[in-house]
């Protein structure tokens, strides 16, 4: 799953109207306002065009080809991240809209909690930029097999189009997790969670 960011932005990508500045101070003011995450899906401004920045597949955020190595600042930038029906990912405020690259997903799950047992059992995620979710009818998980290599990468939906690639480390403690169900006719392998059977893959293909 890879998305990338317009190839010809309605403008120049390096006028001020993007400065960072500007995003996070807006980032802040409305989180405050909102006590909480700010409301971005209420928000259409004019697309100012594309910033130089980047979320690798390990979750870290790149300004200018540089990591970003305040937490802060990255939470911050990460509430206001929007996932578009166009498949692009922009920074959305009031008055501004730049688009992004995010390499895979804009998140990474690097904590899991496991609750209750079988079909009862209910797990909850923690993202690097601090978002919780709870696996289940309102949060699916998914699995894509690679084509190449044959193993599975875990998401978790975690909110409004934005979705969490679960870790290896983490994703080795949901397979730990792991119990073999009917599942469109088939055996497959798979968890549950919120009263929802998530499979991973075939119980025939496992090699894991």
């Amino acid at each position: 799953m890879t998305a990338s960011t317009p190839k010809t932005p309605s403008k120049a990508a390096k006028g001020p109207e993007l400065s960072t500045s500007g995003l996070l101070s807006s980032a802040e003011s409305e989180g405050k306002k909102a006590r909480g995450l700010p409301p971005v899906h209420l928000w259409n401004p004019e697309f100012c065009g594309d910033l130089d920045m980047r979320i690798a597949r390990d979750g870290t955020w790149f300004y200018m080809g540089t990591p970003i190595g305040r937490e802060r600042l990255v939470r911050l930038f990460s509430t206001i991240l929007r996932h578009d029906e166009d498949g692009k990912y922009y920074l959305v405020t009031p008055v501004e809209k730049v688009g992004i690259t995010v390499e895979d997903a804009p998140f990474l799950a690097v904590a899991m909690k496991a609750e209750g047992t079988g079909r009862d059992q209910v797990l909850s995620f923690t993202t690097s930029v601090g978002d919780e979710t709870v696996a289940g009818a309102e949060h699916p998980m998914r699995f894509v097999i690679d084509a190449a290599t044959g193993e599975p990468a875990p998401y978790v939906h975690v909110r409004a189009r934005l979705e969490a690639l679960i870790n290896r480390a983490v994703f080795y403690d949901l397979v730990e997790l792991g119990v073999e169900e009917q599942h469109e006719g088939a055996a497959w392998f798979g968890v549950w969670s919120g009263g929802i059977f998530f499979p991973f893959m075939l119980a025939a293909e496992m090699k894991f």
